[in-house]
């Protein structure tokens, strides 16, 4: 069925953030956009996150036996990348007459100048780098999330896990073969890995070296183009390297895998694919699903519970809204 959607160029995946963390949030992600129709859920490859998004998908599928049971994906680096961080800082040395433009700019309210909290929530920073040439006295840095991919041998041999996504970066053939061969005893049980990307020069003939890596290869394979990463928020405009990029890589003709979209991709992202006539199998949306959805639920003044189906006309007037997002790719092109 999941599979269906990417051969019929109808595939929705929903990315809840390689180091986004926010439990109540990725359980109301997974349960609303399980009810719009998504393909695909992609999350931090940690146990809380996990079953986090698996409550949130059985509580729809409860709600409704006949919504599509989505592919669980976790997302895994071979290397440093920006989708693996969090910032922090010390609020101690950030000036009293300070502006605060970091706090502006964060997109999920990480930053917080409180009395009880001073700093960057963890759990709700996904890494997007934003805050960090905007600091004044530039006391925002960085760390990696460090994840073992050993760690979620069991969740996926127990089928809690369906789905692996690894992204790597140019130039990087020998790191990727060597993470590959640490999955390799999983890849025979998934029904999907992805590999996610950014643009680089002599890019095809990288990304036949990432194929030959691949032993044993997957039983279904995604070539996840990042054109703008983590930037589908911001405006219109950021999905334009997304369709360049995907363009790019079906021109490729690989001998294996579907092209799907990331990184910068929105609201305009299928109308303007539909315009330029670029048949990506499908489409992965991050920042902007989530903020949508989670914009409307903390827009409204009011305590969100944690089992949002304990509230129906607000669950379903999420759904609604996201719903409007999911239909755009699975609605045929005219």
């Amino acid at each position: 069925m999941e599979l269906e959607a990417l051969r019929s160029h109808q595939w929705f995946k929903l990315i809840c953030g390689a180091s986004y963390q926010h439990l109540p949030s990725i359980r109301h992600l997974a349960l609303i956009y399980t009810l719009a129709g998504a393909d695909c859920i992609d999350m931090a490859p940690d146990p809380a996150t996990i079953a986090a998004a698996r409550e949130g998908i059985a509580a729809a599928l409860e709600l409704d036996p006949k919504a599509n049971a989505p592919l669980v994906m976790v997302s895994f680096n071979d290397g440093e990348d920006p989708h693996f961080r969090k910032a922090f800082f010390d609020p101690e040395l950030c000036p009293s007459d300070c502006s605060r433009p970091c706090e502006k700019v964060c997109p999920t309210t990480a930053i917080k100048f409180s009395n009880d909290y001073n700093g960057i929530m963890p759990n709700l920073c996904y890494g997007c780098g934003r805050c960090l040439p905007l600091c004044p006295v530039q006391i925002i840095h960085t760390r990696e999330q460090v994840y073992v991919p050993e760690d979620i041998f069991d969740e996926v041999l127990n089928q809690s896990v369906n789905a692996i996504e690894i992204h790597t970066q140019p130039n990087r053939t020998k790191e990727f073969a060597a993470f590959w061969q640490r999955l390799s005893p999983i890849i025979p049980k998934l029904k999907l890995v992805a590999v996610s990307f950014p643009d680089c020069e002599d890019l095809r003939n990288y990304l036949m070296s990432l194929l030959e890596g691949m032993n044993p290869q997957p039983r279904s394979l995604i070539w996840q183009t990042d054109g703008r990463p983590m930037s589908g928020d911001i405006g219109d405009g950021a999905t334009r390297a997304a369709l360049q990029l995907g363009q790019k890589v079906l021109d490729f003709n690989l001998p294996l895998g579907f092209v799907q979209l990331a990184g910068g991709t929105n609201a305009s992202t299928v109308p303007k694919l539909r315009q330029a006539n670029i048949p990506v199998a499908g489409v992965a949306y991050g920042s902007y699903a989530r903020k949508i959805v989670i914009d409307f639920l903390e827009g409204l003044g009011e305590d969100i519970p944690d089992r949002l189906e304990d509230r129906p006309c607000l669950l379903w007037q999420a759904v609604a809204i996201a719903r409007q997002l999911v239909s755009q790719i699975k609605t045929p092109s005219p």
